[in-house]
């Protein structure tokens, strides 16, 4: 199979990877950098992150490569403005962003020329979407890792949403490998996001231990937890996902306020942290549902070498 280009508004990526914003701190200027430098478009987690911080992973990115970079914020934190504005001063190629759907960042995205792709779980959504100015769609499935806004396969969705817009269309959840990718395009795809895959790379922002509790992860050591945004989150079972299931009570005793909406159940922003910095026991691991099936880290350029093999023989 020959390896397509993916085209979104006037940026053209060599390779149709999205590498996926993971948040917080796993995705940022060296896995994003890594990524553009092998033709993919290279995402930095915004969320999570102060205006000074994200402005300068941006420009250590661009320190790093000529390649494409965008930024990935979610929507339900209370900072989302604040950061998209500083995103497009710093003059990002993109803008990616879930969590919830903003209506007002695709009017921000046009004044500044800056393509805004939300992440979207229906076809009703896309063609609101596409209405409102995306340029594109990223349609995520229920494999995906992190907050969940479907319980539909991906392979379920993606046909709806190409049938529904004219807009690129990229694939995302459970995509581990070129196979995968290979998989996605046939099913009419654009491209295909890659997050868990880019997770367990040597440039990913993510502790040792992190990486080594991923690894050793099995099928059934995958959970699906509820976050404070309000969305269901996969992720990997360990003692602080056991105390949610008991219903223990761990309510923060100090809230910072970084959500808009939050119910109060956990902390995630702590609990992501704890979780990147290697407190693997009291850390929330946000995790694909193909994690079984990784068995290595590897650098960027290598996992795109074996993607690049996976399409060609696919």
């Amino acid at each position: 199979m020959k390896i397509p280009e993916l085209r979104i508004a006037d940026l053209v990526a060599k390779f149709p990877i999205i590498q996926g914003g993971m948040a917080i701190r796993i995705s940022m200027a060296p896995l994003a950098a890594a990524v553009a430098e092998e033709g993919g478009i290279g995402l930095i987690a915004g969320s999570g992150l102060s205006v000074e911080e994200l402005i300068a992973e941006i420009r250590e990115a661009r320190r790093r490569t000529k390649g494409i970079i965008g930024v990935n914020i979610m929507f339900a934190v209370r900072e989302f403005a604040q950061l998209v504005h500083a995103a497009f001063e710093e003059k990002i190629d993109l803008l990616v962003s879930g969590a919830g759907f903003s209506r007002d960042m695709f009017t921000w995205g046009k004044e500044k020329g800056i393509p805004v792709i939300p992440i979207v779980s229906t076809a009703k959504l896309a063609k609101l979407s596409e209405k409102l100015g995306a340029a594109a769609v990223i349609v995520e499935g229920t494999e995906a890792g992190g907050h969940l806004g479907t319980d539909r396969s991906i392979h379920d969705i993606l046909p709806e949403v190409i049938s529904a817009v004219d807009i690129p269309v990229i694939g995302a959840g459970g995509v581990i490998d070129g196979r995968g990718v290979a998989e996605m395009l046939k099913l009419g795809a654009d491209g295909v996001q890659m997050g868990t895959r880019f997770a367990l790379s040597e440039e990913s922002g993510a502790a040792q231990e992190w990486k080594e509790e991923m690894l050793k992860a099995t099928e059934e050591d995958i959970v699906i937890i509820h976050s404070p945004v309000g969305l269901p989150g996969r992720g990997i079972r360990n003692p602080f996902t056991k105390a949610l299931e008991a219903h223990e009570n761990l309510k923060p005793k100090v809230c910072n306020l970084c959500l808009k909406h939050c119910e109060g159940n956990f902390c995630i922003m702590n609990r992501l942290v704890k979780a990147q910095e290697g407190d693997v026991q009291e850390g929330l691991i946000f995790s694909g549902a193909k994690i079984h099936k990784i068995k290595d880290v590897r650098s960027v350029h290598d996992i795109f070498e074996d993607i690049r093999e996976g399409i060609e023989q696919a």
